[in-house]
C-alpha cells in the first residue's frame, strides 16, 4: 500500500455501520485499523481479512470500556501504520427500558460505552494527531451519535443521556481546537438502519405502565417501523465528511433523521421566542434584554458556517 494514503481508526466494526464503513473505506484504496470487542467472532471482519493485506487492514481487540486497550490500539497503529487521519467512535448499544426498569449498573456501563469510552479515545486522538503527524496534519473525529442524540425517546432515556452528552463533549472539544492544527470534529446523527444494536440488551417493560402509556406506545411504533437507512450509502457519506476541509458540527443520516432534527430545532426556537420575556424578566434592574441580544449576536455569529 502506498504510504501516502490515510489512515482510519474504527471501532464497532464487527458488524453494522462500523463493519460496513470499514468496508467501504478499503474499497477505497485507503487503510484501516479496524477494532471489536471480540473481532475473531466476526465473520464480516473474517472475510475482510482474506481479502486484504496487512499493509492495509490491521484487526485489533478493542473494548471501548478499558482505557489499556486503547492505549494499545494507538501504539500499535503507530507502530504498524505510522500515521493517522480519522478516527470514528463508532461502538454502542442500546438498551430498552423505561428508567424504573433499569438497574444503575446496566445504565452506568452503557454511559462507559456510549460516552467515557469516546472520551478516552478522542484524547489519545488528539495526541496521536498533535505528535506523530507532521505539524498541521491534523485529523478528524467523527463521533458516531444518533438522532436519539439530539431528541430523546421513552423506554431509550440512557442511551439518549449518553449520546446527548457525546454531542456536548463533541462541540466543546471543536471549539477548543486551535486552527493551525487542523484537527476537526463531527458528530453524526444515524436514522433508522437496519443493525442489530440492541437485539439482546431490551428488558421487560415495567409492570406499572399499562399499554397505553407512551413508553409501551413507542415500544409498538418501533416494532412496527421499517429502518430506511442503507449502511453502504451510510459509509460512502462518512467517506464524503471526512474529506472536507472544514465539516459541520452535525450531519443527519437519513431523511428521517433529518425531519427529526428540524422539527426538533425548529419547535426549540418557537418556545424560546415564545418565552422571550420570561427570559428577560431575571435580568438585574437597568439590564435591557433587547441591548445584551445586540452585544452578543456578532460574537455568536463568528463561529457559524
Amino acid at each position: 500500500m502506498p504510504s501516502n494514503t490515510r489512515v482510519w481508526l474504527i471501532t464497532g466494526t464487527s458488524s453494522g455501520l462500523g463493519l460496513h464503513l470499514a468496508r467501504g473505506v478499503l474499497e477505497a484504496g485507503e487503510r484501516v485499523v479496524a477494532t471489536a470487542r471480540n473481532p475473531a467472532k466476526s465473520s464480516g471482519l473474517n472475510s475482510l481479512r482474506e481479502q486484504y493485506p496487512d499493509a492495509q487492514l490491521l484487526v485489533l481487540v478493542l473494548d471501548v470500556t478499558n482505557a489499556e486497550q486503547i492505549r494499545q490500539a494507538f501504539t500499535k497503529t503507530k507502530e504498524h501504520f505510522g500515521r493517522l487521519d480519522v478516527v470514528v467512535n463508532n461502538a454502542g448499544y442500546g438498551v430498552s427500558a423505561e428508567i424504573e426498569a433499569t438497574a444503575d449498573d446496566v445504565a452506568r456501563d452503557q454511559f462507559e460505552t456510549l460516552f467515557w469510552g469516546p472520551v478516552n479515545i478522542t484524547k489519545e486522538a488528539l495526541q496521536f494527531f498533535k505528535t506523530v503527524n507532521p505539524p498541521g496534519h491534523g485529523g478528524r473525529v467523527l463521533n458516531v451519535s444518533s438522532i436519539g442524540g439530539y431528541s430523546a425517546n421513552p423506554t431509550l432515556a440512557f442511551y439518549n443521556a449518553g449520546k446527548f452528552a457525546l454531542e456536548g463533549f463533541t462541540e466543546a472539544f471543536t471549539l477548543e481546537m486551535p486552527p493551525e492544527w487542523n484537527i476537526k470534529g463531527v458528530i453524526i446523527e444515524p436514522g433508522g438502519f437496519p443493525t442489530t444494536w440492541e437485539d439482546t440488551n431490551s428488558i421487560p417493560p415495567h409492570p406499572d405502565y399499562s399499554a397505553a402509556a407512551p413508553s409501551n406506545v413507542f415500544r409498538a411504533m418501533r416494532k412496527a417501523y421499517t429502518p430506511i437507512g442503507d449502511l453502504d450509502k451510510a459509509a460512502q457519506a462518512m467517506i464524503r465528511i471526512s474529506k472536507e476541509p472544514n465539516p459541520p458540527l452535525r450531519v443527519q443520516l437519513g431523511s428521517d433523521s433529518f425531519g427529526i432534527f428540524t422539527h426538533v430545532a425548529k419547535k426549540a426556537l418557537r418556545n424560546a421566542e415564545k418565552w422571550e420575556e420570561f427570559a428577560h424578566s431575571t435580568n438585574q434592574d437597568g439590564i435591557d434584554g433587547q441591548e445584551v441580544l445586540k452585544v452578543l449576536r456578532p460574537v455568536l455569529a463568528k463561529g457559524d458556517d
